[in-house]
């Protein structure tokens, strides 16, 4: 049964990085990619000057069922994070893993998820991650997004076997945008991931349709 008209995959692309530099442009091109290749319907958000707070675990979400205490620029995404039928996050390497602005991310996720903890179930979600060396962490970073996947009853997916393992892989050579657009095996392991979130979200809706 083929997917009914009007049913484009719905992709929302996070970028976990204060800046505005190589995690932006994966991200980016990942949406790109998706929008061109599978006519996926986007949507985008930036750490980049975002006032996000850190989770505190005051538990006013659970008491309450009303969101995050704090109402800052967080606030903003958690529509769209139910509005999308697939994530790609994408964060810069800090220290071996993800930065704290893609922490922070998912940790306020919990205000989502207290007052409706399915939520999040069956969306399919992906992961890319930049490094400043080619083997610098992006691994680790990815598992970890991989690991809030799971425990929100989604669905992770990498790329596949033989160089795209877990998602999408960058060297930036700490030069940026320009680092990352020139790392082929970086854009193929991204690419190789968004056809694979893609054709999965698509299953799934299918799934759902019948």
């Amino acid at each position: 049964m083929p997917l009914s008209e009007g049913s484009a995959i719905r992709l929302l692309g996070i970028s976990g990085s204060p800046r505005k530099k190589a995690t932006d442009f994966i991200v980016n091109e990942a949406l790109r990619y998706a929008q061109e290749k599978f006519g996926a319907e986007t949507e985008y958000f930036s750490a980049s000057g975002k006032d996000m707070k850190f989770c505190i675990h005051c538990d006013y979400c659970v008491r309450t069922k009303q969101g995050c205490i704090h109402k800052d620029d967080l606030v903003e995404l958690y529509d769209r994070m139910i509005w999308a039928d697939a994530w790609i996050i994408g964060t810069p390497v800090y220290q071996g893993t993800l930065s704290a602005q893609t922490k922070t991310i998912l940790d306020r996720c919990r205000a989502v998820v207290a007052r409706d903890p399915k939520v999040f179930l069956n969306k399919v979600g992906a992961a890319a991650a930049v490094g400043g060396d080619r083997i610098g962490g992006q691994e680790p970073a990815i598992r970890s997004i991989h690991d809030f996947y799971v425990i929100s009853e989604m669905i992770p997916v990498g790329g596949g076997s033989f160089g795209s393992n877990l998602g999408g892989t960058f060297w930036s050579k700490d030069k940026g945008a320009e680092g990352v657009s020139e790392d082929p095996d970086g854009l193929r392991s991204l690419r190789r991931t968004m056809k694979k979130l893609i054709e999965t979200a698509q299953l799934i809706k299918k799934i759902q349709q019948e």
